[in-house]
C-alpha cells in the first residue's frame, strides 16, 4: 500500500523554522496596579511608640503642612496679582506711545491747517480764485476727515460758554452774566479727548 502524502495545510503541527501566530497573544493585558498606603516611614516620618506621642507629631506635621501650602498658595497669588499689573502697565504705555506720537505728527500738521484756514477766509474776486478755493476746500475737508478717523477734532468756540480748559482767552469784554465765546481769532483742536492746542478767544458775556 501506498502511502499519501501529507500537504502543509494538513499537518496542523508546526515545522522547524515556521512561526505561529496566535490570535490570543495580541489580546491587551490589563494589569492592575494595587494600591499602597502611605506609611510614615514612606513620609519620612518616625513614629513614637506611645499613641498620643504620635498623633501630637502627626497633628503638628499636618498644621505645618498647611502653613506651608497657605504661605505657596499665598505667593502664588502675589505673583499673579504682580504680572497682571504688569500686563496692563504695558498696554497703557502702549496706548500712551501710540497717542504721543500722533500727537506729534498733529501738532506738525497744525500751522498747514492754520494756512487753509486764512486761505479759506479770504474773499475771491476772479473765477480762477473761486476755482482755487474750492479746490483748497475740498482738499481740506479731505485732511480734516482722515485725521477724524484717529480722534481728531475741532474744539467748538464761537457762543460757547467759555472754558479756560479749551479756551485760551486773549481779552475779555467786561460786562455781567456768563462768559461766552464771541469771536474765535485761531482754531483749536483735541485728539481722542486730549487738548492739542486751545482755541484762541474774544470772551464776551451773554
Amino acid at each position: 500500500m501506498t502511502d499519501i502524502p501529507r500537504t502543509h495545510d494538513e499537518d496542523s503541527s508546526p515545522t522547524t523554522g515556521e512561526e505561529v501566530f496566535d490570535d490570543d497573544a495580541h489580546d491587551a493585558v490589563i494589569v492592575e496596579i494595587p494600591q499602597v498606603e502611605a506609611t510614615a516611614e514612606m513620609l519620612g516620618l518616625t513614629l513614637p511608640g506611645d499613641p498620643d506621642d504620635a498623633q501630637r507629631l502627626l497633628l503638628r506635621e499636618l498644621q505645618e503642612a498647611r502653613q506651608e501650602s497657605g504661605d505657596l498658595l499665598a505667593n502664588l497669588q502675589r505673583v499673579t496679582a504682580e504680572f497682571d499689573n504688569y500686563r496692563k502697565r504695558v498696554e497703557r504705555d502702549q496706548v500712551e506711545n501710540v497717542l504721543r506720537a500722533g500727537q506729534r505728527v498733529i501738532q506738525k500738521l497744525l500751522p498747514a491747517l492754520d494756512s487753509f484756514d486764512a486761505a479759506l477766509a479770504s474773499e475771491a474776486t476772479t473765477e480762477g480764485e473761486q476755482r482755487m478755493l474750492e479746490g483748497m476746500k475740498s482738499t481740506y475737508d479731505q485732511l480734516l476727515e482722515a485725521l477724524s478717523g484717529e480722534g481728531f477734532e475741532l474744539i467748538e468756540a464761537i457762543g460757547e460758554p467759555f472754558d479756560p480748559a479749551l479756551h485760551e482767552a486773549v481779552s475779555v469784554t467786561p460786562g455781567d452774566g456768563e462768559q461766552v465765546v464771541d469771536q474765535e481769532l485761531r482754531k483749536g483742536y483735541v485728539m481722542r479727548g486730549r487738548v492739542i492746542r486751545p482755541s484762541l478767544v474774544i470772551v464776551g458775556h451773554a
